[in-house]
This record gives C-alpha cells, sequence and structure tokens, in this order.
C-alpha cells in the first residue's frame, strides 16, 4: 500500500495505490477560491493551505481506500520542482509519517509524476513512447524507453505552455485559472480569426517558445482598441490564441514520435485537459498512426495518485530517500538531458 503525496504549487493532493497498481483513493484540496483574487498563486498562502489541509486529506485517502496508516508499506512525495515553501511542507510530512512508521520512503520529481499518469490512465501503453508534459510551469518532451527510464529530448527556451494560457487569459480580462477560462469561450469561437503566430514550429528541433505568443496577444488587444474597425469576438480572439498554441503542442509531440520512431503518445499534465488540444492530438494521431493515451481529466491536473505511481517503481527499486532528503525548486532538464546523454555515449 502506497500513500503518494502532492504539494508541489496550490494543489494539496493525496492517493492510495496498491500493489497491484490499482488506485484505492485519489483525494485533492484545490485552492482556486485562495489565489483567484490574486489572478495567481501566492506561495506563502499555498503553503499555509497545505500545512491545514495535509492530515485532514491524508485520513480521507486512508478512509476511502477502507485502510489505516498501519497498512500502508511506503510513502511517496514530491519534493522536485516547485514552490519551495510548499514542497517542503508534503516532504516533511512524508518524513514525519515514515519515521513514526518506520516505513521506507522516497521522493519524486514532480515531472516523472505526471509521466506515470500517462501508464495509470493506460496501464498497457507501449514503449518507447514520446510524452509532452505541459502544464503552468512546465512544457517538456520526454521520450520514454521503458516504465520509470526517460529523457527530456526538447523543452521550452521560455515560457511554459500552461502559463501562455493563464497570462493570455488575464489578458482578455477572463477570471483565474485561465486554461479553463479560455477553454470554454473558445468553443464559441472562429479559430482561423487572427493570424497569431506559431513560435518554434518550424525551427527545426524540439524545442518551445511562449513569450512571442503573449506579446502578439498584447499587441493585438492594443491596437483593437485603438482602432476604429469592427471588434472581433472576444470568444474569436480566444479560440486563435488557443488554436496557437494546441498547433504547437500537437505537431512537436508528433514529429518527435517520428523522429524517434515510437507508436505510443501521450499528453500529460493540467494543459492536457484542454478539449481542442485532445481534439486536434486525437486527429493528428490516427494521420500518422499513433496510439494515444489522454489520461482522464482527474490525472491531468496535479494529483496524488501519480506521485504514488511513481513511487510505487522507485519503491520497487529500493531507491529510498535519506532523512536529510530536501525539497529543492527548480529542475534543470537540459543539464538532465546532457548528462544522461554523456553517460550514455
Amino acid at each position: 500500500m502506497i500513500l503518494g503525496i502532492e504539494t508541489s504549487c496550490d494543489e494539496t493532493a493525496v492517493a492510495v495505490l496498491d500493489g497491484e497498481g490499482c488506485l484505492r483513493s485519489n483525494v485533492l484540496d484545490s485552492q482556486i477560491d485562495v489565489h483567484a483574487p490574486f489572478g495567481g498563486v501566492v506561495p506563502e498562502l499555498a503553503s499555509r493551505r497545505h500545512m491545514e489541509r495535509l492530515e485532514v486529506l491524508t485520513r480521507e485517502a486512508l478512509q476511502q481506500a477502507g485502510i489505516s496508516l498501519s497498512d500502508v508499506t511506503g510513502i511517496a512525495v514530491t519534493n522536485r520542482p516547485g514552490l519551495v515553501g510548499a514542497l517542503i511542507v508534503g516532504v516533511n510530512f512524508a518524513k514525519a509519517l515514515a519515521y513514526a512508521r518506520n516505513i521506507p520512503y522516497v521522493t519524486v520529481n514532480h515531472l516523472e509524476g505526471h509521466l506515470a499518469s500517462a501508464w495509470l490512465a493506460n496501464p498497457n501503453m507501449a514503449t518507447p513512447a514520446m510524452v509532452l508534459v505541459a502544464s503552468g510551469g512546465h512544457t517538456h518532451l520526454a521520450w520514454v524507453r521503458a516504465i520509470g527510464e526517460y529523457q527530456f529530448i526538447g523543452w521550452t527556451l521560455d515560457d511554459a505552455a500552461g502559463e501562455a494560457f493563464d497570462k493570455g487569459a488575464k489578458m482578455l480580462g477572463l477570471p483565474y485559472p485561465g486554461g479553463p477560462a479560455i477553454d470554454t469561450l473558445a468553443k464559441n469561437g472562429n479559430r482561423q480569426a487572427v493570424a497569431f503566430p506559431r513560435p518554434q514550429l518550424h525551427s527545426g528541433d524540439l524545442t518551445f517558445s511562449f513569450s512571442g505568443l503573449k506579446t502578439s496577444l498584447l499587441y493585438f488587444l492594443k491596437n483593437s482598441k485603438s482602432s476604429e474597425k469592427i471588434q472581433l469576438p472576444m470568444a474569436d480572439i480566444a479560440a486563435s490564441y488557443q488554436e496557437a498554441i494546441v498547433e504547437i503542442l500537437v505537431k512537436k509531440l508528433c514529429r518527435a514520435a517520428r523522429e524517434y520512431d515510437v507508436k505510443a503518445i501521450s499528453v500529460v499534465g493540467g494543459v492536457a485537459a484542454n478539449s481542442r488540444l485532445r481534439e486536434k492530438l486525437e486527429e493528428e494521431a490516427v494521420a500518422f498512426g499513433l496510439d494515444v493515451t489522454l489520461p482522464t481529466r482527474a490525472l491531468c491536473t496535479d494529483n496524488g495518485a501519480m506521485i504514488a505511481a511513481a513511487g510505487f517503481q522507485k519503491l520497487q527499486r529500493q531507491e529510498f530517500a535519506s532523512w536529510d532528503e530536501d525539497a529543492i525548486s527548480t529542475l534543470q532538464c537540459k543539464n538532465e538531458f546532457f548528462a544522461k546523454t554523456t553517460a550514455s555515449s
């Protein structure tokens, strides 16, 4: 029985996974109401909420799973990357439980957790596979040779896709969180109304860039306000902006799949819940003969289930964490990638 704990940002999440890989419970406390007045996540408020809710959610997860704390045989907790204060809450809570129960615990890279969610959604997803991690803080392409073994082969040069959605929504005057707000508004809009740029789409490599796209939206809105022309409906602007982000993500993922000769692809992370992204990826997958796995929306957002699943693999390999394990706010994917490349060459 694995207890998975996730507190890397503004979601407090706890889950229980059994030894057969079956999810027994998956509970989450959203902080949208806490941060909405500020238009984004306030780190200290997030940390405080984690402290208030983590023990309560752990009890709830155990109760839903039909077990007690004495039945837990291992603990998995996110320790990087994320808001360092938020991570510290989860890591220290996991340490305390593991020490009190005299059971092992493992630390999990948040991105590894998202990767694991693809196999939670589809245990039969073939490897090697190409998986896009797209969220508010991350946009990375991972070549997954086998479950638990991966290399980052592409990443964003500046902003993440989720950040582009959130900041774009703010410019459009939409509520927080911005991604779902744009998705909802865009359903009634014309995707071809505005020819927003597709940065890095034809760069020839697997990198992403979204800062220029955000700037393009900013200037479009400024010019629209000062223009005497009939202004476009906000839904058309949202749909066009969303289409630019989605096209970049889908095209790059499919290109990576072809370059690495894989047949299975997936998108994980909060942006994977976007309805247009899911629709377009299904279309492209059929065109290129790719098998696509899309996690349920409950597994797209930060959750304890994905941490438990990733931690299960580490527990099996006995990669136990030490008591002086720390929370780490950053992740330097380029350095990890080059280090792995050097080691394998």
